[in-house]
């Protein structure tokens, strides 16, 4: 099968190091002209009817396919795949996904597994790694954190690359670089000025605010954030949320030592959870997992379209299960 060097494919929950490599991709165009599309949202021949339009302000251009595993159906892969072997030299397509894979016969149509630094697969950091990332981060802009306040960004802010980056640079314009950096200080700027996050959901959430939790999906709905993102970020914490309910019956639930094991040390963290514990037990935590994954798979299916809808449901059902 051919080969198409102008094609990408670009998997995984990394969104840091993704975008790294979409970087590294526009360095080798000359100011390309920039068009993204959501699959899903807008229909495969409009999207091909851009890849093989000449450009009229530009010597090149890159087409973005967000969510590219909705794209599934037979006569769309054909006609992506055709349009891919027309493709002008310096028209570049990059199919975007959170997932691991895309649809076997999608990939089969637009790049050979023999061209393997164009399909690549970016995995979420092991917790060594994101600590040392961290640390990094913020020695490179004259500031030195603890294992503590790397805890504490980490349980606050969605844990990949381009999200701490994001939070991080912002957080950095209100510390001092001649005084020690406190997990305390971290928590106090991060819980005022953080963005509107799945974690930032789970706080509603286990307060019970229907209204701010609702409002909250709305606003990363509205801003592109991948539902399945959001998913994965939630059944996170009610995995932890399972793990700080067992010490509780443990006789734990105030053993800093075994909360930190856990992921909990932050005050606002130990806010929330203990907000939630209140709301939810062992069975209903297990029941919110499972609805987690009931509509993770809702949404791979022909009624994703209905993204908005599917979401609002799952969170009010979420909110209202508690014991």
């Amino acid at each position: 099968m051919a080969v198409s060097k102008n094609v990408y494919i670009f998997l995984g929950p990394e969104l840091g190091k993704k975008q790294d490599a979409i970087n590294a991709v526009k360095e080798k165009l000359a100011a390309p002209e920039e068009f993204s599309y959501y699959a899903g949202e807008t229909p495969v021949s409009e999207i091909t009817d851009t890849l093989l339009n000449i450009s009229l302000f530009a010597d090149s251009r890159i087409v973005y396919v967000k969510n590219a595993e909705l794209i599934k159906k037979k006569d769309e892969i054909e006609l992506l795949s055709s349009c891919v072997k027309n493709m002008e030299e310096k028209t570049v397509l990059i199919l975007l996904s959170d997932e691991l894979k895309l649809t076997a016969s999608l990939e089969d149509a637009v790049i050979s597994n023999s061209s393997k630094n164009n399909r690549q697969i970016f995995y979420e950091m092991f917790e060594k790694e994101k600590h040392e990332w961290l640390k990094q981060l913020f020695r490179s802009n004259g500031f030195d954190i603890d294992r503590d306040c790397a805890n504490t960004i980490l349980e606050l802010v969605e844990n990949n690359t381009d999200a701490l980056k994001r939070e991080c640079t912002r957080l950095m314009q209100f510390l001092k670089k001649d005084e020690n950096v406190t997990s305390e200080e971290i928590e106090k700027w991060l819980s005022h000025n953080r963005e509107e996050s799945a974690f930032v959901l789970f706080s509603r959430i286990a307060s019970g605010d229907l209204s701010k939790s609702l409002e909250s999906m709305s606003v990363m709905l509205a801003a592109k954030q991948s539902a399945q993102s959001i998913l994965a970020g939630l059944t996170w914490c009610f995995r932890k949320l399972y793990d700080y309910l067992n010490l509780l019956e443990e006789g734990n639930g105030n053993n800093s030592f075994e909360l930190k094991k856990i992921g909990i040390s932050a005050p606002k963290a130990k806010e929330d959870y203990a907000a939630a514990a209140k709301r939810y037990d062992l069975e209903s935590v297990e029941s919110c997992l499972s609805l987690t994954a009931e509509y993770d798979m809702l949404l791979r299916s022909p009624v994703a379209v209905m993204e908005n809808i599917l979401m609002d449901r799952y969170i009010t059902k979420i909110v209202n299960n508690p014991r």
